[in-house]
């Protein structure tokens, strides 16, 4: 029974693969590579920006949550959901008129200061820590399924990734998580929901065997809650990988509205993962880890074939999160980390207020280096994702510094016109290092299980530090110059044009 589920999910893989030779027919310049030609119509952005968004911590972490914990279990994805609204409804529209590709551009764009190039490094170390947690994660369903080692898995499903997001670049990847966001919805609204629910015999027999802290709202506790919305939240509205799908988009409008309509559907995909959690903690009481909730209920609840189905759509899942942060850390590393590393010894940096915001000294049609950049990333992702045992550690640390050290400079830039590059610089200094000392002496000193890497206070004393010093020294230092800020305000107009570029397909829905 089990072969027809396994062949489900191989046939996936392999339409992967098909996704990712056809975006490359549509990828014609850098822009398409990096960007998908900036050219996303609504439906192709909604999609493509939630599939992004819920990962394997959504799909199969949400399920276990709701398992565990009942109704409360949403938050997590909840708390996802309220990032991509907020990044929506604030300054989406703004992000789109810039015309750039990383957020260090943004920076540059608006301090006109290199110093805050730094930013480029944390963001590439928190992409590639992303991209080597999704291939492992993914691989833990080839493992089950298949019976393969885990380096097996890791190796053969981080290959597919790698090759569709190399090939295309953002088309393929777009093209593909459309896929996934396809058949993320049927696995989990259409089938996984009234299957579990049939089972449970619905609501009223679900409540009659559970206790009714199942049916509280904050059930799972208000710090895991804070935590949450604190990580995931504010680190949704400085990603990389996220700001990269919002500058996919053709207008403004679409990233403003599209956004918002990915942000309800994470939310809704937050509480049906709950209430599925839930309907299985009736039916399947004696499952062990939370992880293993999806798995077992798509393979004990649902009939042969629509279980495969399901066991894909958490393998999309995993793949959309994958293959985002992969060409958000070769964009990353090829526009900004090496220009940056290369002006230490007096090469030219990259250009920034009021010049071009694509890659320094690269021809906007050169994709072939861009590719080289997503391939031996990829590899180093699949590496990382075999030999290193703590990935999660690693990614938590590269979020902190994420969200402690960056989040200030970012958001003042885009809110606060007194903020200089001084500030911002001296912001995330203050910001990572505070980040890191109060991580390191918690990691020292504690003796709880979420001490240390994992404690939320490393991310509040970098706030707070990173806060203070922008404020002070942007209000002691000279204000930005003129010329930077006329050419800031330009961008956010929408007077900035790119290069002309060679001539496009139509554009996606």
């Amino acid at each position: 029974m089990d072969y027809l589920n396994a062949a489900i999910v191989v046939a996936y893989l392999v339409g992967m693969l098909a996704f990712g030779w056809w975006g490359k027919t549509r990828t014609r310049n850098e822009s398409d590579y990096l960007v998908a030609g900036r050219r996303l119509g609504p439906l192709f952005y909604t999609g493509t920006m939630a599939a992004v968004v819920l990962g394997g911590a959504s799909t199969v972490g949400g399920v276990g949550l709701g398992y565990q914990y009942g109704i409360s279990g949403m938050w997590l994805v909840v708390a996802i959901g309220t990032g991509v609204l907020l990044l929506s409804v604030l300054f989406a529209s703004k992000l789109q008129k810039l015309k750039i590709y990383t957020v260090s551009q943004m920076l540059s764009l608006r301090y006109g200061a290199q110093s805050t190039q730094m930013s480029s490094i944390v963001m590439l170390a928190y992409t590639l820590m992303l991209c080597a947690t999704s291939t492992g994660a993914y691989a833990t369903i080839f493992v089950v399924l298949f019976g393969w080692e885990r380096w097996l898995a890791i190796a053969i499903g981080g290959a597919v990734v790698l090759i569709y997001s190399t090939i295309g670049g953002m088309w393929s990847i777009t093209l593909a998580d459309m896929a996934q966001f396809i058949i993320k919805t049927i696995g989990v609204f259409a089938l996984m929901l009234p299957f579990t629910f049939n089972a449970a015999g619905g609501l009223d027999g679900i409540r009659e065997r559970v206790d009714a802290e199942f049916f509280s709202i904050t059930g799972i506790g208000a710090q895991s809650i804070i935590t949450y919305f604190v990580v995931y939240t504010l680190g949704l509205l400085i990603g990389q990988d996220i700001w990269q799908r919002v500058f996919t988009a053709r207008t403004p409008l679409i990233a403003r509205w599209g956004g918002t309509a990915a942000g309800i559907y994470c939310i809704l995909y937050g509480v049906a993962g709950a209430l599925i959690g839930m309907a299985a903690s009736v039916v399947l009481p004696s499952i062990e880890s939370k992880d293993d909730v999806y798995a077992d209920v798509a393979m004990s609840l649902l009939p042969v074939g629509l279980g495969g189905l399901v066991l894909a759509a958490a393998v999309a899942a995993m793949m959309s999160t994958a293959s985002g942060a992969l060409i958000a850390a070769a964009t990353v590393a090829r526009t900004d980390v090496v220009p940056y590393v290369r002006s230490w010894f007096g090469a030219q940096k990259t250009e920034t207020a009021g010049g071009s915001a694509r890659p320094a000294g690269n021809p906007e049609h050169d994709i072939a280096r861009s590719q080289v950049w997503v391939l031996g990333l990829g590899l180093v992702a699949i590496v990382l994702a075999i030999v290193v045992q703590d990935v999660v550690a690693a990614l938590t640390i590269a979020y902190d510094i994420l969200v402690g050290g960056l989040l200030v400079a970012i958001l003042g830039g885009l809110f606060w016109k007194r903020g200089t590059g001084l500030g911002a610089a001296a912001s995330m200094v203050a910001g990572s290092v505070a980040t890191l000392a109060t991580m390191i002496f918690l990691e020292v000193t504690g003796d709880q299980p979420y001490d240390g890497v994992y404690a939320n206070e490393p991310i509040y004393f970098g706030l707070v530090a990173s806060a203070a010093v922008y404020v002070v020294i942007s209000l002691l230092s000279p204000r930005t110059d003129a010329a930077v800020m006329t050419a800031w305000e330009d961008r956010l107009a929408g007077r900035f044009q790119e290069e002309p570029e060679p001539e496009k397909t139509s554009s996606p829905a």
